[in-house]
Order: C-alpha cells, then sequence, then structure tokens
C-alpha cells in the first residue's frame, strides 16, 4: 500500500503560505536595501497608507466570491470625499454627522449598482464600468474640476493621523472592517451564499439562496465601506477632493485576486485578501526607499506589482498541482 502523505505536507504548501514567503522575502530585501524601511515611523506610514485600499479589497471579496466585481470603488470613494466636505463646508454640518450623511451615500450609490445587476440583469462589469464614469463625473460636477476642501478639524484629522496605543488610529478602523468581513465571508450564512452564487447563480437560486438579496448585500457593503476608505483618506491627506481614490479599484481588485481569489467567484478568503494587500503595500513602499543607484526601479511599480501578481499566481497553479499530484497514489 503506497504511503499516504502526512497532513502537514499537504496544508503547508497552500497560496496563502506562499504568498505569506512572498512578502517576507519582500520584507529582507527591502530592509536589506532600503533606506530606513524598517523603522517604526516607516512602519507606521506603510499601514496608513495600505488602509483604504485594504478596506476596498476586503469588501470587494464577498463582490467578487460571487461572480462579480465593482469597478466603481475608487470614483465612489472620490465622490464621497467631496459629499463630505460639501457636507461639512457649505451645508455647516458637525463633521461626525456629515460623516454618517456620507456612509448613507456610499450605501445609495452601492445599491444603486445592486439594483441594476438584480433587477435589470445587467452584467455587474458593464454596470460597475457606467458608475465608475458617473461617480467621478458627479465629483467633478460638484467641485468644478478645481474645488477642495480644506482646514478640517484637529478632532476629525485624528482619524487620518492621530495613533491609538502607538498604531495608527486607521489601522483599529481597518481592522474591525476585515474581522467583520471576515466572519460574515467565512463564518455565516451569507458566506457560503456568495461563494454558491460565484460557482453557480441558478443552481443557487434552485437551492433556495436568496440570490438577489446576497447580491444586494454585497453591493451595498462595497459602496459603504468605501465611503468609509474616502473618510479615511479625506482625515489622512487633510483635504477632500474630486480625483480622491483614481486608480484605487484596481489596487484592490489586484490585491484580491493576489490572495488567491477566482475572478470567476466561489474561491476565495480573508487571510489571502490580507497577504495581497500586505504585498502590495511592501512593495510600493520599499520601492521608494530603495537608494539612489536603484532610483528607477521606484518609478517601475506598476511592472513589478504585475510581475509580483503573475509570480503569485503561477505560485499559487504549482501548489495546486502538486497538491493533486501527492493524493493521486494515496487513492489508487
Amino acid at each position: 500500500m503506497p504511503e499516504r502523505p502526512s497532513a502537514t505536507g499537504r496544508n503547508w504548501l497552500t497560496h496563502e503560505s506562499l504568498l505569506a514567503l512572498l512578502v517576507l522575502v519582500e520584507i529582507v530585501f527591502f530592509a536589506w536595501n532600503g533606506r530606513n524601511f524598517g523603522t517604526p515611523d516607516n512602519v507606521a506610514n506603510i499601514v496608513r497608507h495600505s488602509v483604504e485600499i485594504g478596506l476596498l479589497a476586503m469588501v470587494m471579496l464577498p463582490v467578487i466570491l460571487t461572480g462579480g466585481i465593482d469597478l466603481s470603488v475608487g470614483s465612489l470613494l472620490g465622490l464621497c470625499a467631496v459629499i463630505f466636505g460639501k457636507l461639512w463646508r457649505d451645508a455647516g454640518l458637525d463633521w461626525a454627522l456629515a460623516a454618517g450623511l456620507t456612509l448613507g451615500c456610499g450605501a445609495l450609490a452601492g445599491g444603486l449598482n445592486a439594483a441594476l445587476i438584480t433587477v435589470l440583469r445587467l452584467p455587474p462589469l458593464i454596470v460597475t464600468l457606467g458608475t465608475y464614469s458617473l461617480f467621478r463625473g458627479l465629483a467633478e460636477a460638484l467641485t468644478r474640476g478645481v474645488d477642495a476642501f480644506t482646514g478640517l478639524p484637529e478632532s476629525f484629522l485624528f482619524l487620518g493621523t492621530g495613533r491609538v496605543a502607538g498604531v495608527p488610529t486607521q489601522a483599529w478602523l481597518f481592522g474591525l472592517v476585515a474581522l467583520g468581513i471576515g466572519l460574515m465571508v467565512h463564518r455565516t450564512t451569507a458566506g457560503r451564499a456568495f461563494r454558491a452564487i460565484g460557482f453557480a447563480p441558478e443552481g443557487a437560486r434552485y437551492a433556495g439562496i436568496p440570490v438577489d438579496r446576497r447580491l444586494i448585500l454585497a453591493y451595498v457593503l462595497a459602496g459603504t465601506v468605501a465611503a468609509l476608505a474616502a473618510l479615511t483618506y479625506t482625515a489622512r491627506l487633510g483635504t477632500a477632493k474630486a480625483d480622491a481614490g483614481t486608480g484605487y479599484e484596481l489596487a484592490a481588485i489586484t490585491a484580491v485576486v493576489l490572495g488567491g481569489t477566482s475572478i470567476f467567484g466561489g474561491v476565495g478568503s480573508a487571510a489571502g485578501t490580507l497577504l495581497g494587500v500586505a504585498a502590495i503595500a511592501v512593495l510600493s513602499n520599499g520601492l521608494s526607499r530603495l537608494p539612489a543607484t536603484m532610483s528607477q526601479a521606484s518609478e517601475l511599480s506598476g511592472l513589478f506589482t504585475g510581475l509580483l501578481l503573475i509570480v503569485a499566481l503561477g505560485a499559487g497553479a504549482l501548489a495546486r498541482t502538486a497538491a493533486g499530484a501527492t493524493r493521486r497514489p494515496a487513492a489508487s
């Protein structure tokens, strides 16, 4: 009888473990070659600059698990930043009330995406491509392309620049959101429904899963968290402007896919998404810390991010192939 592979041998070679190893290699390389990369201030800087993309990536996970996509979250971030600025400065509202209304606007925007997808049965790619332009256009129209909102209260700016117990304030917020989404995806019936919808939407309907309600939940949550990301972005930079969040939707999608989530839906994990965010954040910051003799590398951040994505996906595919090869003898 052929010897069966041990549980340890089967389980350690996962996409998440390989991606964690890749992040570790990045950290070691940049700590060795980068200027002040490993200092506490720079570590805090990495965390601060990765929170917005991290929030969008975490909330993109349920959407992609359903087999959908949301290209509008970056534009919605910019629109919600402008809405917050106008509510606070032009309407004279307290910043806390303005922030709450901004979250509500984000939820309504996510609801618009959900309605177009569930009621009109339009493809998520086409819907969110349309709202991607719509939301950015609205932000430009509200500011005429030049207006910016500055002079925000110190109590609000603390959300983006302060620290609690030595940790950047927005990191605690991100941790709560990541924990909530992780629990929802992995420990609730809604999470199992997301996967079932991603694998086979019609099969999920026949199984009694409320597909439309689950899709509405995913897209409304995406809009709400995009609005939250707008608040942390505005608090970090101290200004609200229409071009906030430009390109963030692509970075978020890259982080989710880098973390092992199938773009076709049904497969993915919160841990993998967090590692994907970490890989991109460390790479981006590390490249900017390289010495002058290697300064050109920082200008090729997009290239290196693409290579990182290809290497991670290729490694994950090889891991699955190797795992399949070790299982075959045991089954014979």
